[in-house]
């Protein structure tokens, strides 16, 4: 049985989590409305894995016997400066989501709540993976500058391997 503040913050999860998604498809189509089909399909691809990531906290909370619940997410921005400012974004947010994740960690540990711990780590190698992509496409876009955009819009889908 999950205690009341997991609980309470596992859902807030799920909200971060479905936001992500949102996120990621608003970015995904802004992408695709400018011509870069390569980031767009990357950041599709995000924001498929950020829904299954919204779910399995969903199904988790569910099977400890708590509720969850589904929220309302805010809409994401539309506009975006450029590509090199969306992958800063990508980065900062997941830093953020991270953070998140660490904090219900530190929760678990102190309500000795150690499946719900057991369940985290996942997650925490998950986001080790996520910062690590979106640097690495950032550090790309900023080191080429402009010269690397097509480039980097015809081979991104290989970062994901």
């Amino acid at each position: 049985m999950l205690k009341k503040k997991v609980e309470e913050l596992c859902n807030r999860q799920v909200e971060r989590e479905g936001y992500s998604s949102i996120l990621y498809l608003a970015m995904a189509s802004w992408a695709e409305q400018n011509g870069m089909a390569g980031f767009a399909s990357w950041l599709y691809a995000q924001a498929d894995e950020e829904k299954a990531h919204m779910l399995k906290f969903v199904r988790y909370i569910n099977e400890r016997g708590g509720r969850a619940d589904i929220p309302a997410f805010s809409k994401p921005p539309v506009d975006f400066k450029g590509i090199v400012e969306m992958f800063d974004e990508v980065l900062k947010h997941e830093q953020f989501i991270s953070a998140s994740i660490n904090e219900i960690v530190e929760t678990t540990l102190a309500e000795k709540d150690f499946a719900t711990n057991n369940f985290l780590q996942w997650f925490v190698a998950e986001q080790v993976e996520e910062e690590s992509s979106a640097q690495a496409i950032v550090d790309k876009l900023k080191l080429g500058g402009k010269n690397i955009m097509y480039q980097m819009d015809r081979d991104i889908m290989k970062l994901r391997d």
